[in-house]
């Protein structure tokens, strides 16, 4: 139990860490502008991260699981990054289980003009609910993606939507959609419609907020799945689930 809690607190501290170095941040206001989001949810948007710039990112999720992901921009409109999830590490279950690291990629081809919406393609291999008899997730990642991004109606409004094959073993294709709206760079509202085109696969619901605690870090609260119930393919619940997630996104 106190390995587990000594290991949460080490997480929370480095995902809180960056929100202390405010005053370095104040030293340059100018500088302390909100970043495009390259991320919603679950839903990717055609944001990147700047050349020489990071994300680290701590999502807890349901069961006491951590997911943590780091990303760079190691071109000009290019992000590379991996991400891994820990399940059972906060709480007092036993069995501890660190999961196999997903690679993230992310490449921004086209920054957008006044009609066509920026655009980007991609690849996340982070999926969500591991069964570790089949060895894969019974919510798969976004596998390789297409995503166009672009502001519409009023300013801060915009909408993100996009293609992709989760699963090359059978080549399905799904869709996605997100809707956020960013009131004077302090808080964001988000809406996320998931998995599309596939009965089989049910379509996901999602709901949350992003508060900027500074240009730099951000809180998320946010809601799964909403209204979804039944059972995966192994007979685990299909329901509800509530998150927090930490992003803390810099230069160097």
């Amino acid at each position: 139990m106190m390995k587990k809690l000594n290991i949460a607190l080490s997480l929370l501290l480095l995902a809180a860490a960056p929100a202390l170095a405010v005053k370095d941040i104040n030293k340059d206001k100018d500088a302390a502008v909100v970043l495009p989001d390259v991320e919603m949810i679950d839903v990717p948007t055609a944001g990147i991260l700047d050349y020489y710039g990071f994300m680290l990112k701590s999502r807890f999720y349901s069961q006491g699981g951590v997911l943590g992901s780091l990303n760079f921009g190691v071109q000009e409109r290019l992000n590379l990054g991996a991400a891994m999830t820990v399940d059972k590490l906060i709480g007092s279950e036993s069995g501890i289980k660190m999961r196999q690291p997903a690679i993230q990629v992310k490449f921004r081809f086209y920054d957008g003009g006044y009609y066509i919406p920026a655009a980007a393609v991609g690849y996340d291999g982070q999926g969500y609910y591991y069964n570790s008899v089949s060895k894969k997730y019974l919510e798969k990642g976004k596998g390789l993606y297409l995503v166009g991004s672009k502001e519409i109606g009023v300013p801060g409004l915009a909408l993100h939507g996009g293609l992709n094959v989760p699963d090359f073993d059978n080549n399905c294709l799904f869709g996605f959609l997100g809707l956020n709206y960013t009131l004077e760079d302090k808080i964001a509202f988000m809406l996320e419609y998931d998995n599309l085109f596939h009965n089989a696969d049910p379509s996901r619901f999602n709901a949350g907020t992003r508060i900027y605690v500074t240009p730099y870090f951000q809180l998320d609260l946010a809601l799964r799945e909403i209204g979804r119930s039944g059972k995966f393919s192994d007979g685990t619940a299909r329901k509800s689930e509530r998150i927090v997630q930490f992003r803390y996104n810099t230069s160097f």
